[in-house]
């Protein structure tokens, strides 16, 4: 299955709420002939960029190549969270790594929240960054650990800026009964995703980027240099940053046995009242509860409720992905039976088999940051930084990344797919009863 053209039309932004509201850039022309510079960046979402960007910030001649348009995948179309933390929590991490390596990983994130904060300020303020995202519990049981585990934060990390919520308080934030309390993190935002990106390709090409649109990777050879080559262009690099995340389909191996695609679907309301919208989230917080497959919403900057979640097993999207979505939304906000949904899409993004990003050296001169696994606005972002730091000579924190596991799913790319459905189908029916 080709999942550049699978749900998509080649060159063309999928019909979102974000596209409908964004402002594009011309598109780029493909890359064509030989070509060389100092780094090929392959992927135009927010690794590729960010990487793009920090190396043509250090004076490197940096071609980016992008098979679609800039913010076209999962960049261009997720919830817009920017969380705090990795994917996974830090008890789980100080079990994985030591508590050494799993402070320097809390450090990291927190580091990724700020960049974004930062980027999104210089170079897309029309993306609305807005601080706060409540966590909501979808069970009695799991209140009392996220009440300890903002405890423990503030203990033993010293981060105060998770404020536990019992079931009256997630209620006076939430309009919903299905919630059983949580908490509200205020070190973590959101903002419009597909504004971002393209705010950070325009801030690429005026540090003097090269982007070259519709150029999608057929073929690349390591060597010093190395080669990439697309249907029409072949680009000689020093070095090769790879940022496709759920797009890389099978083209480079090793990845691809750690990093699997997965569809995930939004759905815009009409705009709301400011009456019906303090009825959904009473402030311009951002949310995301405990399920396994998770739901997050949030209200756009027109008063408009977009919501995600819900599960899919096949690459193709449903034929009817508002009803699709529907279905949790009015479970979670009966007042909201019958609205009207004006818009709603599909993404595909890059899950990791521990749901942690995957970072590699593929050859001295060539690097891997993806798998985010649905934490990729902020960490796709310091990703890209971070390749752009070891290719420039300064590894250590790539290189903390890179030692965090990564295993390859069972089967490697080719069963990877059949395991995560009965995976995700279990997960499904444990939220469910």
């Amino acid at each position: 299955m080709d999942l550049l053209t699978a749900n998509d039309r080649p060159g063309e932004y999928p019909r979102s709420w974000y596209a409908d509201t964004a402002h594009p850039l011309p598109p780029f022309a493909p890359a064509e002939g030989a070509l060389s510079c100092d780094v090929c960046v392959v992927g135009g979402g927010f690794t590729g960029l960010s990487a793009a960007l920090h190396l043509a910030e250090r004076g490197y001649d940096v071609i980016l190549l992008e098979a679609q348009r800039v913010g076209f995948g999962a960049s261009g179309r997720n919830g817009g969270q920017v969380g705090t933390g990795q994917r996974l929590d830090q008890d789980a991490l100080e079990g994985m790594v030591g508590q050494t390596a799993a402070r320097a990983l809390w450090d990291l994130s927190l580091d990724s929240v700020a960049l974004t904060r930062d980027l999104a300020a210089r170079h897309a303020p029309d993306a609305g960054y807005a601080e706060g995202i409540l966590h909501a519990a979808h069970k009695p049981r799991y209140v009392s650990e996220m009440h300890a585990y903002a405890e423990k934060m503030a203990r033993d990390y010293g981060y105060d800026r998770i404020q536990p919520l019992d079931r009256a308080a997630m209620r006076q934030m939430v309009g919903s009964t299905v919630y059983h309390g949580g908490d509200l993190d205020m070190g973590g935002g959101h903002l419009n995703p597909l504004r971002y990106a393209l705010g950070l390709a325009r801030a690429a090409q005026a540090a003097g980027v090269r982007i070259f649109e519709g150029s999608r990777v057929t073929a690349m050879t390591w060597a010093d240099p190395a080669r990439v080559q697309t249907e029409r262009a072949t680009i000689t690099a020093r070095f090769v940053a790879l940022g496709m995340n759920g797009y890389l389909g099978r083209l480079e191996p090793t990845v691809a046995a750690r990093v699997m695609p997965i569809n995930n679907y939004i759905a815009a309301t009409r705009p709301m009242s400011d009456a019906e919208r303090a009825g959904v989230i009473r402030q311009n917080h951002a949310v995301a509860d405990t399920k396994f497959v998770i739901n997050y919403f949030r209200f756009s900057d027109d008063n408009r409720l977009l919501f995600g979640g819900t599960e899919s097993y096949g690459y193709r999207f449903p034929a009817d992905i508002a009803g699709k979505v529907r279905r949790p939304m009015e479970e979670i906000f009966p007042q909201l039976k019958g609205i009207e949904i004006t818009h709603a899409w599909g993404g595909t993004l890059g899950i990791s088999f521990n749901r942690m990003p995957h970072f590699a050296r593929l050859a001295g001169n060539v690097l891997t940051a993806s798998g985010f696994s649905g934490h990729g606005v902020a960490m796709g972002t310091l990703g890209g930084k971070l390749m752009a730091e070891a290719i420039a000579g300064q590894a250590e924190r790539f290189d903390l990344m890179a030692s965090v596991p990564s295993p390859a799913f069972p089967g490697g790319a080719s069963l990877r797919w059949p395991l995560l459905v009965a995976a995700m189908l279990w997960f499904s029916l444990r939220d469910r009863i």
